[in-house]
């Protein structure tokens, strides 16, 4: 009987080993760890903890970089945004004249500036307040060839917004008293010459590099800048000192008038050699005893003052008046009084008179325009006209057309 129990035993267990390596051919060899639940969540618990662990270092080594960056000054051009404008200004003229003479030449030069303007602006916002400006000119009105050149330096100029009451404004190359002048108006207004535009014609002025601070109390603001810049004088150099100024006042809540002025010294300097761009020598701080009568018979020292009155009657339409006096010729006057109604949506119109006088009773130059102005879109500006010119003994109508395009 024993051996009968043993053998089925036996035979119990080869059977049991039989279907235990049936089950594991047939399962694809299944693990004890897959047959067990536990087992498998146990696994997936150690590998997202790896994982988890070494995420957690990666966030820690780049908050660690961001703070450091945060905790460093760097640059004020971090977080600067530029904007990129290009204008194109093309003014053409249609002269009733007959044979053109050096009197008449110099009369069309005076009044009219015909040609293609081109400059590329880069107006770069730092501080959040601050505004640095850079422009490159490729051509200029009033040049015989009207190809153009390759674009050149023309301005630099950064704005300081200090406080609310207070800026300052720098212009290392090509500053103009436009550049520092308190605006009157916040739409600029182009004419079809420069008596047309709203502004005497001292604020056109090229007067080389400035410093200038900008003061507002009230209805009061006021505005002074100091140019100097360096000129070629019988072989030597002539280093001119000029000082601007300008107070404007809030007469009521659309007029405005404002006074200002520029006052011009100068000095030459002994060397005979140049220096480069932007070198001053202190030495020419210094009096140089050289009389400044034929300098101010030149035109080099010949300074101004001027008052503008600007009046805006609705949101497009303004009037507005300026005269201009020589400080070397006290009747020396310039003037114009221009009407315009010129919105950035519609169709608009404008009207100018404005001459040159050197006495009550002689009058140099005197001129009447009248345009119409059109605006296709935001982009492009086309203003027809007309044009009556009288200069001295010479006279002459002319069609005019100007044409603006900014991109």
């Amino acid at each position: 009987m024993e051996a009968a129990v043993s053998v089925v035993d036996k035979l119990k267990s080869f059977a049991k080993s039989t279907q235990d390596f049936a089950s594991g051919v047939f399962r694809g060899g299944d693990t004890p760890n897959r047959r067990s639940p536990i087992e498998i969540l146990k696994r997936l618990q150690r590998e997202a903890f790896s994982d988890i662990m070494k995420l957690r270092d990666r966030q820690e080594k780049v908050e660690r970089v961001l703070a450091f960056y945060k905790s460093s000054k760097g640059s004020p051009f971090q977080e600067a945004s530029t904007n990129v404008r290009g204008e194109f200004d093309a003014v053409g003229a249609v002269l009733m004249i007959g044979t053109i003479d050096e009197r008449k030449r110099n009369a069309i030069e005076r009044t009219i500036r015909t040609g293609i303007d081109s400059r590329l602006t880069f107006e770069t916002t730092v501080r959040e307040k601050d505004t640095l400006v850079t422009e490159f000119v490729g051509s200029e009105r009033g040049q015989i060839n009207i190809q153009g050149t390759p674009l050149s330096l023309a301005k630099v100029l950064y704005a300081a917004n200090i406080s609310d009451w207070f800026s300052a404004v720098a212009i290392p190359v090509g500053g103009r008293c436009r550049d520092v002048a308190v605006p009157t108006s916040s739409h600029e207004q182009r004419g079809l010459t420069d008596y047309s535009s709203f502004g005497p014609p001292l604020l056109n002025q090229l007067n080389g590099s400035a410093i200038a601070v900008m003061g507002k109390k009230l209805n009061t603001v006021a505005s002074l800048a100091q140019f100097v810049s360096a000129l070629p004088h019988s072989g030597r150099h002539l280093y001119c000192f000029s000082t601007f100024g300008q107070v404007v006042c809030q007469l009521t809540s659309s007029t405005k008038l404002s006074i200002l002025g520029i006052h011009k010294a100068a000095t030459l300097s002994s060397q005979q050699h140049r220096l480069a761009a932007m070198s001053l020598p202190i030495g020419i701080l210094q009096w140089s005893g050289h009389s400044e009568a034929p300098l101010e018979e030149n035109g080099l020292l010949d300074g101004s003052v001027a008052i503008t009155l600007e009046s805006q009657r609705v949101e497009s339409t303004r009037i507005g008046g300026w005269v201009e006096m020589k400080r070397s010729n006290p009747k020396y006057l310039q003037w114009a009084v221009n009407v315009a109604d010129t919105p950035e949506d519609d169709f608009g119109w404008g009207f100018s008179l404005g001459g040159l006088m050197q006495g009550p009773r002689s009058w140099e130059h005197f001129q009447v325009e009248s345009f119409i102005n059109f605006n296709l879109g935001k982009k492009c500006k086309l203003q027809p006209g007309l044009l009556y010119v009288r200069d001295g003994a010479t006279q002459f109508p002319a069609l005019m057309f100007r044409t603006s395009w900014s991109l």
